[in-house]
């Protein structure tokens, strides 16, 4: 019954260590590809979300046409639904440069936006803060950020993309570090 327990404990570490490991070797992958190549992978990911757009869209339609339990409302919303996801999905095929470009500014504008937010609900909650310098700095610099992505969204998304493929390489070499590192204990 012990060895029987050993032999589990050791295949769910051994499994653990393993999906650790492959996750931080894809993720290090992924980093150095943007790193090196962002444009091109900036491609392969505006090409990877208009195949998802298809897919989906083929899904919602089906679901519409083919769904005898939804109301007639509920399946022409599904198919209209479907029809702009696939619509959506070959616009961004036909020139992905510009959907890419496009993706890129939209990213931009959004974590723009969200920081702008995110710095005003910090201010918001200054009664509450125990460190309310900390609070205000980052509020304003929350602010300052967002309004400077609005203003330049594209070049602000770049700069977020070249952060994301070192914050990938990184992540990814302390997620393998961890993989051989990993033991029953780390439970």
């Amino acid at each position: 019954l012990m060895s029987t327990e050993s032999t589990a404990e050791k295949s769910a570490i051994n499994g653990i260590r393993t999906a650790f490991g492959v996750g931080g070797v894809l993720s290090i992958i992924i980093g150095i590809l943007i790193l090196v190549w962002p444009g091109k992978t900036a491609l392969v990911v505006t090409a990877l979300i208009a195949i998802y757009a298809i897919a989906g869209g083929l899904v919602y339609a089906g679901l519409g046409i083919f769904s005898k339990a939804k109301g007639g409302w509920a399946r022409v919303g599904h198919i209209v639904l479907g029809l702009l996801f696939i619509a959506a999905g070959i616009f961004a095929f036909v020139n992905l440069q510009a959907a890419t470009g496009w993706f890129a500014v939209f990213l931009g504008i959004l974590v723009g936006i969200m920081w702008i937010v995110e710095g005003i609900v910090s201010l918001s909650t200054l009664g509450d803060a125990a460190s309310k310098g900390w609070t205000i700095t980052f509020a304003i610099l929350s602010i300052i950020a967002g309004i400077f992505l609005l203003f330049t969204p594209l070049y602000g998304a770049v700069v977020l993309w070249w952060l994301l493929g070192i914050a990938l390489v990184v992540l990814g070499i302390i997620q393998v570090v961890r993989a051989f590192k990993f033991s029953g204990n780390d439970f």
